[in-house]
């Protein structure tokens, strides 16, 4: 060994011990390095004393020429296989970031689990859900078609066809008056009754519920056709590509400034120069939750890939994978406040422009409103590692992500 680390708290020692071994060099490259990573063979010899310690042991490999710092764990349940460190450039770099990683290293992690306090204070939390302000009334009439057949009746139709509608049982709702625009074909015109939206909102049954949670989906989809894709298979919402091979910027008031994102990225291929390797898209799963007298629409961010801003990408799941890795609590927050302002930005429009349009969507037309994210306080500040950022994982997790971004 040439060392062992204490973990300490603001100067505190809190008697926490780390083993670690320094490999450094002046100059030259790694083995099978690259600009993502590099590998390390460990010798037998190290690995069978590295059995002994009852500490956590890690590698540190140090290079003077980039003074570059990267480290990774020992494993003592070890084979042959284990010899082999694979070292994640963007995963495994060894600076002030790292403290909580090192921190979790020197926990016991025997029994039914464990927890890993966070170093260094507490930190606000931003929550994924925003409050609607549901329009005061909705629509409800009778009607003679399913929910397919209307369909294939506004899609043959002479009007644009909209979709912002629910049928189920023989009965429509929406939050338009359906006798002004093309669904009063699908409609007995002359029984249409506006009734208090908080009537169907907030009903008990679990059924009807589940209806109105639709709607608020159709809703949704109806105020961000403008901008936004819908992925039937992955029941996503994604920035749509102005054009092929093309990328994306919305520009927004963050919380202190303005800012932008580039919410459609092209990404070049490395081995064949010229060519797009695919397109990034921002994405958010839309996920609707009754919480009291309040309904809230919970984002969870994402992405979707295509190949050339149109057409799904056949393999995106590895993408996905890689992408998510990187994305810590800083990226989740930030593309939380950013899938905010997009949803609100018809009603700060209006509030700029009494007369103004949003696409060809009336500001004055029933429509859902969004109130900002809450806050709360934690106690102590979530490691960096929590949010994806530790262990590679093979599986790609598309259900809704935790509350905290």
């Amino acid at each position: 060994m040439d060392g062992i680390a204490e973990v300490m708290e603001n100067g505190r020692p809190l008697a926490r011990m780390i083993a670690v071994q320094v490999k450094s060099t002046d100059e030259g490259r790694y083995a099978s390095e690259t600009d993502e990573g590099f590998t390390y063979l460990l010798r037998m010899q190290d690995l069978d004393y590295w059995k002994g310690p009852n500490l956590p042991v890690i590698v540190v490999f140090y290079r003077r020429s980039d003074d570059s710092f990267y480290w990774k764990e020992v494993s003592r349940d070890h084979g042959q296989n284990d010899r082999r460190l694979q070292i994640d450039k963007t995963l495994d770099v060894l600076d002030n970031s790292t403290v909580n990683r090192l921190a979790g290293l020197t926990v016991p992690k025997a029994g039914f689990g464990y927890y890993v306090p966070a170093l260094g204070g507490g930190e606000q939390a931003l929550v994924n859900i925003l409050p609607i302000k549901l329009p005061a009334e909705m629509y409800v009439s009778s009607t003679p078609y399913n929910g397919r057949r209307a369909t294939a009746i506004l899609l043959d139709g002479d009007e644009p066809a909209r979709f912002d509608w629910s049928i189920s049982g023989g009965s429509f709702w929406s939050f338009h008056d359906p006798r002004t625009s093309c669904c009063r074909e699908i409609i007995d015109v002359d029984q249409v009754d506006a009734i208090d939206t908080a009537d169907l909102a907030f009903h008990d049954d679990a059924d009807e519920q589940n209806r109105f949670m639709h709607l608020l989906r159709q809703a949704l989809r109806h105020q961000t056709r403008e901008d936004l894709n819908w992925s039937k298979d992955r029941k996503i919402l994604y920035f749509r590509a102005i054009e092929a091979d093309a990328p994306r910027n919305f520009a927004y008031d963050s919380v202190k400034k303005k800012t932008d994102a580039d919410v459609v990225t092209v990404a070049m291929s490395d081995k064949e120069e010229g060519k797009v390797s695919f397109v990034r898209h921002h994405a958010f799963t839309p996920r609707f939750e009754r919480l009291g007298d309040i309904w809230y629409l919970i984002i969870s961010p994402t992405y979707f890939f295509t190949t050339n801003g149109f057409t799904p990408h056949s393999y995106p799941s590895a993408l996905l994978a890689g992408k998510k890795r990187l994305d810590k609590s800083a990226a989740l927050r930030g593309q939380v406040i950013m899938w905010h302002r997009h949803l609100t930005q018809a009603d700060r429009a209006a509030e700029r422009d009494a007369n103004g349009l949003f696409g060809i969507v009336s500001a004055t037309e029933p429509r859902l409103q969004f109130g900002e994210p809450p806050t709360v306080e934690l106690e102590t500040r979530v490691p960096d590692d929590g949010w994806g950022g530790g262990q590679k994982k093979p599986e790609v997790i598309e259900t809704p992500a935790d509350l905290f971004a």
